[in-house]
């Protein structure tokens, strides 16, 4: 198993298009000719607004900062309650209302054509089976992530991602947030 812990510092903050927030990469891969397979990133949500489109993605958000806020428009209403993983598609217009106060999101965005991925949180303690996939664990506060048996020291906003794993153990004082992808990383 081949794998790497990245720390906030290896990650690229970017404002928003429309310069009502921020989204922080925290890593993205590519195809050959460029277009997304899959983005984990944070983003800071201030005020109600649209979010970007993004045609042929699959997003999952979930609320690691401050309070909830709904999701809205053509057709859907979620709520985006603090880590409680909500999923959409990236090429439908969505706007944020009912945003009370700022808050951070964490995102998981996946090409559609991949096929299906998983995200949950893992409270302290907590075992999830990676199924020998590529999986990732980014830390909501300093910790630790036990893969297979191995115990990894998370910064608060650390991730490690790795190529397989059997099995993830929450071994940490917090909650983290678990990804399983569908293709190689």
């Amino acid at each position: 198993m081949t794998s790497r812990v990245l720390k906030p510092s290896d990650y690229r903050v970017m404002p928003w298009a429309n310069g009502q927030g921020s989204t922080t990469e925290i890593l993205r891969h590519d195809d050959a000719e460029g277009r997304m397979l899959w983005r984990l990133s944070m983003a800071v949500v201030a005020v109600d607004g649209a979010f970007s489109m993004f045609d042929g993605i699959e997003r999952v958000l979930t609320v690691i900062e401050g309070p909830g806020f709904d999701l809205a428009g053509a057709g859907v209403h979620l709520r985006a309650d603090p880590l409680e993983p909500v999923a959409f598609a990236g090429d439908i217009a969505i706007a944020a209302q009912n945003v009370t106060a700022p808050l951070v999101d964490f995102n998981v965005m996946v090409a559609r054509r991949l096929g299906a991925f998983d995200v949950r949180v893992l409270q302290p303690g907590l075992r999830v089976h990676a199924a020998g996939g590529p999986c990732a664990v980014f830390a909501l506060e300093a910790g630790t992530v036990s893969v297979d048996a191995t115990d990894i020291a998370l910064a608060r906003h650390g991730l490690w991602l790795g190529d397989s794993a059997e099995f993830v153990e929450n071994s940490g004082g917090v909650a983290q947030i678990f990804v399983q992808f569908p293709v190689a990383v």
